[in-house]
This record gives structure tokens, C-alpha cells and sequence, in this order.
């Protein structure tokens, strides 16, 4: 594989475990009973966006590494996955 899908693969990973991470620790204006004129309720009350980029980058990277190790070093991939179940032939 190409460093350039290595990269690809990465980025898709990161940016699926980003919309897993956002509502982590997320605390509405609403429950925070400070509503913004012109905002709704299930607005976030302070945005942390340092703080889930840095957990977003974290999770996916040992995502990542798993992937990395089982499908290029150990060479599991999507046709390995048969082989885990037993046959009952």
C-alpha cells in the first residue's frame, strides 16, 4: 500500500471517531439554564475544541495502530474473517 492510503485510511478513521467523540462530556446551555438569545437549547454551553481534537486524535490513532498491525503486519484482512468461525460441515 501506498504512504498516500495509509494516510486516506487515517484520515477516515479520524474523522468517524471525531463524531463518536463529540457529545463526550458535552453540557447544553439549556442544562446549564444560560440560554443564548438566538441559539437553541441543545447548543453546547462552553465548546471545547482543543480538548476533542486532542481526544479525537488519540482514540483514532490507536484505532489506527490496531488496524495497522492486523491487517499489514499480521496480514488479516475482510477474507480472514471466515476463518474465526468454526465449520460445521
Amino acid at each position: 500500500m501506498q504512504v498516500f492510503s495509509y494516510f486516506a485510511v487515517y484520515f477516515i478513521v479520524w474523522w468517524m471517531t471525531l463524531f463518536a467523540v463529540l457529545p463526550f462530556g458535552l453540557k447544553t446551555q439549556g442544562e446549564a439554564n444560560d440560554v443564548v438569545l438566538g441559539t437553541v437549547e441543545s447548543a453546547p454551553a462552553r465548546f471545547r475544541g482543543g480538548r476533542i481534537l486532542l481526544v479525537t486524535t488519540l482514540v483514532s490513532a490507536v484505532i489506527y495502530g490496531a488496524w495497522y498491525v492486523l491487517s499489514v503486519r499480521l496480514g488479516y484482512g475482510l477474507d480472514s474473517l471466515p476463518q474465526f468461525y468454526p465449520d460445521y460441515e
